[in-house]
């Protein structure tokens, strides 16, 4: 398979699977040139239906060549869709330098703005361009979007709705495995170096935050995720911003479909096989409501629920709680209790703060903590047990005493954690376990928190060696029920590699600017220092038991 082909089906997956157009049939299209505000001429492929026309056109701009078109024309054209597939800037056909992604938005060049108003202009096209794709062809989307571009509707899969914080940085550190595995992929790397020179929330990427654009934003929309993917935040995210305060088109007007799936919809993920009701009809959903939005046709859509999320459970007992899809109107879908338990002495996670406390590790740079599964692209992952890296020095546990009933979590997920450090700087990682009865303990969430950026990403706050700063690492969401006999357990380290680049305890952003060094770190608990795992606990009484 060749480096183009491989990409595609790496950073598209999700989109091949649930398109309706996933068949053996194939069409040929008709390559034009379309011209952007500043000369440049991008292959643009037309595919057209049977009949005289006009037309509504769903538009599809990938960064992985047009060769998908063909497959995925049919289905489109069947229903009375022009389908229309454009190498983004610099990529195959079209001209231009890939600057990956900055000419798609709101910038100096507009590219998928002006792609929508081209198509507007031609003879075959009745004025109305729904946009589909998933992953980089779903951020393409939201940045066309935010450009304030007329679009009459979106599909976008597992897409970034802001890249600091969800793509090149997380909680300020560079998501090092995504964001250099992707790029090399692409043959853009250097692109690499540009990031890297940005490691603070600024000016730069702005341009990549559609969230803080969503007024400008009319489309209705259909947002997939997948709370295992490596943008789940942003999907949700792009959700609700858009749903109550979008512009006029796009308020009110969005769905949100979030499954227990990586970037890629599949049943076995990480160490966990979900039960066979883990699919959702996605192809069928979009289908319905681009006929309604396109052609005006009733499709049950009004009657349709804004949000399908599925609340995840034990998968090794057919009658535990959870593992089934569920609606709402809003997200999140009902009120929680945000329910601190609180790190204490001996590795307990408890319902009140205890004794005041302590436990320190050394965290050595040269020997991070691995990587094992987690919202990842090109190296494994979902849901792994976690049990054999919480025996490491520098990884400290915590769990509650096995649960009497059943406690679901749904909604944003967060570690409040007081600690010191004899460094300049450093980092502190957490991940949320599922601890099942026989010991595994399965990943369910994780982030890292950099301690100079635990007042904001715009500006560093060095925390002087040796005082005690409070830091908030945010796990993103989920919903999940943890069995009666389950434990709730935390890990909290200093790394997690390549998934985030390690910390040189220096000072600097990047390893190897100025050495290395071992950082002693300290995580603090107690009346003082209630260090605590913030969890959005359902009220009981609405629990199923």
């Amino acid at each position: 398979m060749n480096l183009n082909a491989w990409a595609f089906r790496i950073g598209a997956t999700l989109a091949l699977l649930v398109c309706a157009a996933a068949t053996s049939e194939t069409t040929t299209g008709e390559l034009w040139m379309a011209p952007m505000r500043d000369g440049a001429l991008l292959a643009t492929e037309v595919f057209l239906p049977e009949g005289e026309g006009p037309f509504p056109t769903v538009l599809t701009r990938s960064v992985y060549g047009r060769g998908a078109g063909a497959t995925l024309a049919p289905a489109y054209n069947e229903r009375g869709l022009a389908f229309v597939i454009q190498d983004t800037r610099g990529r195959g056909g079209s001209q231009g330098k890939d600057m990956v992604f900055t000419d798609d938005g709101w910038g100096r060049h507009q590219d998928g703005h002006d792609t929508v108003y081209w198509i507007k202009m031609q003879p075959w096209s009745d004025g109305q361009v729904a946009t589909w794709g998933g992953s980089a062809l779903g951020i393409t989307q939201l940045l066309a979007a935010a450009s304030g571009a007329d679009i009459a509707a979106q599909s976008v899969l597992v897409a970034a709705s802001n890249f600091y914080g969800q793509l090149s940085y997380q909680g300020g550190v560079w998501r090092k495995s995504l964001c250099e595995g992707w790029t090399e992929s692409q043959g853009n790397e250097y692109i690499v170096d540009i990031w890297k020179n940005h490691p603070t929330y600024g000016e730069y990427w702005e341009q990549f935050n559609t969230e803080q654009r969503a007024e400008y934003i009319t489309a209705p929309g259909l947002h997939v995720g997948g709370w295992f993917d490596i943008f789940a935040q942003g999907t949700i995210n792009s959700f609700v911003t858009r749903q109550y305060e979008g512009g006029e088109g796009a308020r009110g007007n969005q769905f949100l479909v979030m499954g227990p799936w990586p970037h890629g919809v599949t049943r076995e993920t990480g160490d966990l096989r979900f039960p066979e009701n883990y699919d959702f009809d996605i192809a069928d959903f979009e289908r319905r409501l681009f006929q309604h939005w396109l052609f005006g046709e009733d499709a049950g859509i009004d009657e349709e629920p804004a949000v399908h999320y599925y609340t995840m459970g034990d998968v090794d007992d057919p009658d535990a709680p959870g593992n089934e899809w569920r609606t709402a109107d809003t997200w999140p879908p009902f009120e929680t209790e945000e329910t601190p338990l609180y790190l204490a002495g001996d590795g307990l996670l408890s319902m009140e703060p205890m004794d005041d406390g302590s436990a320190a590790y050394a965290f050595d740079p040269a020997n991070p903590v691995p990587t094992r599964g987690g919202q990842n692209l090109l190296i494994p992952s979902g849901p792994t047990n976690q049990a054999e890296l919480g025996e490491r020095n520098d990884v400290l546990t915590f769990a509650t005493e096995p649960l009497d009933k059943p406690i679901e979590i749904t909604g944003p997920v967060s570690v409040r954690v007081f600690v010191s450090s004899d460094a300049v700087d450093t980092d502190f990682t957490a991940k949320l376990v599922d601890i099942y009865p026989d010991g595994r303990e399965i990943l369910m969430l994780d982030s890292i928190q950099r301690v100079k950026f635990r007042n904001g990403f715009a500006e560093p706050d060095l925390l002087p060696p040796g005082e005690v700063g409070e830091l908030t690492i945010d796990l993103w969401s989920i919903s999940l029920v943890f069995n009666k006999g389950h434990r709730i357990g935390l890990h909290v380290s200093s790394s997690n590699y390549p998934r985030f680049d390690v910390n040189p305890n220096t000072g600097e952003d990047f390893p190897g600017e100025n050495g290395r060094e071992v950082a002693n770190n300290t995580v603090h608990w107690g009346e003082e220092y209630p260090s605590a795992l913030l969890l959005p606990v359902r009220p009981r009484d609405n629990v199923k038991e």
